[in-house]
């Protein structure tokens, strides 16, 4: 079925919708080469349609192992090519079927490249595609004007579990309360892998909980939508500062940022792909990261406690922080990197040091 992608500056790109329905959401893109079913399952994307700029997705097609999620979060998936033959001996079935018993659009035969191009120049924005069953065009122009931006929009209820759950490891050095704004299984089971066992709480539980005393530490994981909207979540994790150890990752360094009296902005496109280099200031090393994220801490509103720590080596934005005195620590990318390289897992190890400091 013919298609076009409408983003709300009244753009126009010509496609196709070969699942036969449309859908909406900010429209963004990521530079990774593979990695579509983390990627669409990544709960960070809940409310975006994703660019595949790599032209042929489904190449692998589709196994069970590689989700981040419960579901597919992203709201559609935007690429030049979807192929329905995947070239993989363990393959459980098609991209494109996949995608379709879960009710997310596919846009295809769409000039990816020129949309990624324009998503830098104009910058990430509300988009939907409008199928030709849906009407014509200027009705499809005049509907892509009430999409809400991504500024202003709390999401982490969406994506977080519903209750508190346990993931048990009989060898564990410490217990670690995790905050769940949206987190990637991956991360989990490499905070398990570290030796720590995890009970898992939801979004918007209170910090007279995250600070009981059976905990060595806390982790703020990652999660999709605007940090400043979610002023809940910043005081409770305020009430926690000082009381255990704390390691943060992408939005839980955001949360951290707004907890310690510092803000935060939207990036023009945002960091999206497995091959961001990251400067650590302390080695002068490069790593090259796995990120996700729309917002970035603006480094001029964070107090004087606040070290910076990471640098992206594009724009020189914060990519980490760590408090000077307290055992708190947060990283913008994503050390778990699924997908992406493994330069920044040593995050989930310094952790662990910084615990075992702590109660020594």
């Amino acid at each position: 079925m013919k298609a076009h992608l409408i983003l709300k500056d009244g753009t126009l790109f010509r496609g196709r919708a070969p699942l036969g329905y449309g859908g909406s959401g900010e429209a963004v893109f990521t530079t990774a080469m593979a990695g579509y079913q983390e990627i669409l399952t990544d709960p960070s994307f809940a409310g975006q349609m994703v660019c595949m700029t790599f032209p042929e997705q489904g190449i692998y097609g589709v196994h069970h192992e590689l989700v981040e999620g419960d579901r597919p979060w992203a709201t559609a998936l935007l690429c030049r090519r979807l192929t329905l033959l995947p070239d993989h001996t363990q393959s459980e079935g098609d991209l494109g079927s996949w995608l379709k018993r879960h009710r997310i659009p596919v846009m295809t035969d769409l000039d990816t490249r020129a949309l990624t191009q324009h998503l830098r120049d104009a910058g990430s924005q509300p988009g939907l595609i409008w199928t030709e069953a849906d009407g014509d065009l200027d009705a499809g122009l005049q509907a892509v004007r009430s999409l809400p931006d991504m500024t202003g929009q709390a999401l982490c209820g969406q994506v977080s579990c519903k209750e508190r759950y346990d993931i048990p490891n009989p060898e564990a050095k410490f217990h670690v309360a995790v905050l769940d704004g949206g987190i990637k299984r991956s991360i989990l089971r490499l905070l398990v892998d570290s030796g720590l066992s995890l009970e898992v709480f939801p979004w918007d539980a209170p910090a007279s909980e995250l600070i009981d005393a059976r905990f060595s530490g806390l982790f703020f994981s990652n999660g999709p939508g605007d940090p400043a909207a979610l002023a809940g979540m910043q005081r409770e994790i305020e009430a926690c500062i000082g009381r255990k150890p704390i390691f943060g990752i992408c939005l839980g360094l955001q949360l951290l940022g707004h907890a310690f009296g510092g803000h935060t902005f939207k990036l023009k496109f945002g960091h999206r792909g497995a091959n961001q280099p990251v400067l650590e200031l302390a080695t002068g090393r490069v790593q090259i990261t796995a990120q996700n994220h729309g917002f970035a801490v603006d480094e001029k509103s964070l107090p004087p406690e606040i070290e910076v720590t990471h640098r992206h080596l594009s724009d020189d934005t914060v990519e980490g922080f760590r408090h000077k005195t307290l055992p708190i620590f947060a990283l913008q990318h994503h050390p778990e990197a699924s997908p992406g390289p493994h330069d920044a897992r040593n995050g989930f190890k310094q952790f662990v040091q910084m615990m075992e400091a702590h109660h020594a």
